[in-house]
């Protein structure tokens, strides 16, 4: 099997690495944390690079390209460790609005693909716990009524993708498009531990437009998750990557005794070890994104792999990095503390290695391992 990129794969890989390495580098990040977690000016420069209408149809205005195209664009943005949520914006949302009638498509997937748009997806609730069928806001009459949690950039966006329990369908779940403007509407803003920005999303008796019926809304939003974990395991191994190169360059720079770090034994098989965890949680971001297209009990199993290695790759290259580092590691100032926050936070979205491992164990079936 043939697993390198092809020749417009890398060039988009070379494109998205140099903005990040010219308009996104650390001192700008830094600013950009400290003034609240979003900049209008990098979402511009995202937008500038094409990148929003990655995964809308040609016919709408987008590059119709696939889900490895946008694993080769999630990579880069972890690398940089970017804020700006543009996984919810350019592959949630298109992916959802992609099954929405004919009229919604229309008027905002080009919206998206030419950057005029931010759509994202409020679907986390309070007392779910990652359950995505436990949904209590509810839609009466066309209008919607409840909260939703930890909404990126809720208070930038200019749409979001909301489920709620149709009316008469005893429970049912479809999908909702509210609209920033929408009566009822109200959101609370805050900073993430990383730094990134999210919102608390209140309903009442906030008009909707229905996108998807509640025999099709869970099986869709099952998928939009996925389609958010394996953009997040891709994420993750960009900033795991460049954390075991900060770290890798660090231990060859820092002299103790007179001679660098890096010649010492123990240290050296510590960072061979965090560059297997590297290789083990890049390997499962590719399994997630070419599992992606299965038909979906064999995806969603296949997801919730990913995730929990990814989780336990996360946690053991930030931890172990950040000891490599000594006391500079966790300091504001330098640049490693910042990935380690990132990932830490990463481990904890559309659900945690703890919850993935329950899914990956309900749907193991007759298989006698976790990965088999």
């Amino acid at each position: 099997m043939d697993f390198d990129f092809t020749e417009d794969q890398e060039s988009l890989r070379d494109a998205v690495r140099r903005w990040v390495d010219k308009d996104y580098d650390f001192t700008r990040r830094h600013a950009i944390v400290k003034a609240g977690g979003f900049s209008q000016e990098a979402w511009d420069g995202l937008i500038g690079l094409g990148l929003m209408g990655l995964q809308v149809p040609e016919e709408q205005g987008g590059l119709g390209f696939g889900a490895v195209d946008a694993m080769v664009v999630m990579e880069e943005l972890g690398r940089g460790i970017v804020m700006e949520p543009y996984a919810q914006a350019a592959l949630i949302a298109p992916t959802v609005l992609r099954q929405a009638p004919e009229a919604v498509q229309a008027q905002w997937l080009p919206q998206i693909a030419g950057g005029e748009a931010l759509v994202v997806l409020a679907h986390q609730e309070r007392a779910a716990r990652y359950a995505l069928d436990k949904v209590a806001t509810r839609a009466v009459g066309g209008k919607l009524s409840g909260a939703k949690s930890l909404v990126p950039a809720g208070d930038k966006a200019d749409a979001f993708i909301v489920p709620a329990q149709a009316e008469g369908s005893n429970g049912g779940i479809a999908l909702y498009l509210v609209g920033r403007g929408a009566a009822g509407l109200a959101t609370r803003a805050y900073s993430l531990q990383d730094g990134s920005r999210a919102a608390e999303l209140t309903l009442a008796d906030t008009p909707a437009t229905l996108l998807v019926g509640p025999e099709q809304g869970l099986a869709l939003l099952e998928l939009a998750v996925d389609v958010g974990i394996a953009a997040m395991c891709a994420e993750a191994v960009g900033a795991m990557d460049k954390l075991t190169a900060i770290t890798a360059e660090y231990l060859n720079t820092r002299k103790q005794f007179g001679v660098v770090i890096g010649s010492f034994q123990a240290l050296r098989h510590r960072i061979a070890d965090v560059k297997m965890q590297l290789e083990l949680g890049r390997s499962m971001s590719y399994f997630a994104t070419l599992k992606l297209g299965d038909e979906p009990a064999a995806r969603r199993r296949a997801l919730s792999q990913a995730k929990v290695q990814l989780g336990h790759s996360a946690r053991f290259v930030g931890q172990q990095c950040t000891q490599l580092h000594g006391g500079i590691g966790v300091t504001d100032e330098y640049v490693s503390s910042h990935y380690f926050k990132r990932l830490t936070a990463m481990e904890m979205q559309f659900g945690d290695t703890l919850h993935h491992l329950g899914e990956v164990s309900a749907r193991m079936q007759d298989q006698a391992g976790v990965f088999a």
